[in-house]
């Protein structure tokens, strides 16, 4: 019966740990997760261009463009002019940004240390290997 609300169940997952994931990541760090998820891939390859930034994150670059400048007005990135595009940005995290990102890591700790509470740790690495898969699906061309 599950199998029918495959799509269903894994919508109703997602956004109820996203809904969680960005009400603690705001408390602890002051950044959705979405926000975070930006702010882990500055830290990943410093000097990432918006233009990276937003392909690494599946996002228009139009949305990218915003979330950075709600990262620039809180403290968290810093942007100079990119030394191998032109009107292009690079972005690195400040050490405000790295503080926050380090509290929103343990917030996603525990997170994940929950899931694995219901899931086990075998079940747990059956469902990311699922996922990844998932993640990866070509849905045009």
């Amino acid at each position: 019966m599950a199998r029918s609300r495959l799509y269903h169940l894994l919508q109703l997952a997602a956004q109820r740990a996203r809904k969680h994931a960005d009400e603690a990541g705001i408390a602890a760090a002051g950044v959705s997760a979405a926000q975070g998820g930006a702010m882990f891939v500055i830290a990943g390859a410093p000097g990432v261009s918006q233009r990276e930034l937003a392909r690494s994150l599946g996002q228009q670059e139009s949305a990218v463009t915003t979330m950075v400048a709600r990262l620039m007005a809180a403290g968290f990135v810093d942007r100079a002019p990119h030394a191998g595009e032109v009107r292009s940005w690079s972005l690195t995290l400040t050490d405000k940004g790295a503080q926050a990102l380090e509290r929103l890591r343990l917030e996603l700790e525990e997170i994940n240390r929950r899931f694995e509470a219901v899931l086990g740790a075998d079940e747990l690495d059956l469902l990311a290997d699922a996922l990844d898969r998932l993640a990866r699906i070509r849905w045009t061309g």
